[in-house]
């Protein structure tokens, strides 16, 4: 999607403060993540894949956290 981050800066605000609001919208909104997904074509089929390995990778790991 098209993302549009806005940061106010008060006239008296530091510069770094405004930049660190900036990238902690950045991270949330999550640009960075859709930006490396839609960097190259995944087939569904290859998606579904990696799905199915991820949630055996986390089961296997949570099965020893009881």
């Amino acid at each position: 999607g098209i993302f549009l981050i806005i940061v106010n800066v008060n006239g008296n605000e530091p510069f770094e403060r405004a930049l660190k609001r900036f990238k902690n919208k950045f991270i949330k909104a999550g640009v960075l993540r859709d930006i490396k997904k839609r960097a190259y074509y995944l087939k569904p089929s290859e998606a579904k894949r990696i799905a199915a390995q991820k949630s055996a990778k986390n089961r296997r790991r949570n099965m020893w956290r009881d």
